[in-house]
Parts: structure tokens; C-alpha cells; sequence
């Protein structure tokens, strides 16, 4: 069941769901981290998620910062540390644009 403003957002734009749910091929970077060569970019988001939280990456005085291991570092455009909202688009950078 999705959330009513959820909701709407995709009934009023399906293009915006389609961006987070096709699976796209990833580049060299992005696909070692992962593991696979497709994938799309709602389970990308969730795979680097599920490394922050197993690797004990996020800060303990600060939750809204990552602290990026080597690993995090490659795909996050080398910083070291991270915001929270900052994540989605430092990953959005590696899928291709969509044409209009």
C-alpha cells in the first residue's frame, strides 16, 4: 500500500517511478560495488544503504553523515564523508538520463 502523496506522485508521473524501478547497466564502478551488472536505481540506493548500516558506516554522534570506507569512497566521488540526503544523487550520477 503506497502512501496517498506517494500515490498520486505516480499516478500524476509514471516516468518518475519507471527512473527508480528499470533495471539499467551500470558502469565499471557502480557494478563492482554491487555485484551485478543491472540493477536498478531504487536497489542500487538499497545496496549501498545495506553496506553503510552492515559496515557500521554512519557516523555515531551525527546520523545524518557517513563516514565512506575505501570501497564507498569509489562510487561516492571520493569524499569521506557523506550527508544523508546527499546520497541519492552522488548515486543518480552513475545511471544514464533518461531522454524527454
Amino acid at each position: 500500500m503506497l502512501v496517498p502523496r506517494v500515490r498520486k506522485t505516480v499516478t500524476e508521473n509514471p516516468k518518475k517511478l519507471a527512473s527508480l524501478i528499470d533495471l539499467v547497466n551500470l558502469p565499471s564502478t557502480l557494478r563492482d560495488f554491487v555485484g551485478q551488472s543491472q540493477i536498478s536505481r531504487l536497489g542500487c540506493f538499497m545496496r549501498v544503504w545495506s553496506y553503510i548500516k552492515t559496515n557500521n558506516l554512519q557516523d555515531p554522534f551525527n546520523k545524518n553523515m557517513v563516514n565512506c570506507d575505501a570501497k564507498l569512497k569509489g562510487i561516492l566521488l571520493g569524499r569521506s564523508r557523506v550527508e544523508l540526503a546527499e546520497l541519492p544523487t552522488l548515486i543518480k550520477l552513475h545511471f544514464p538520463k533518461e531522454p524527454k
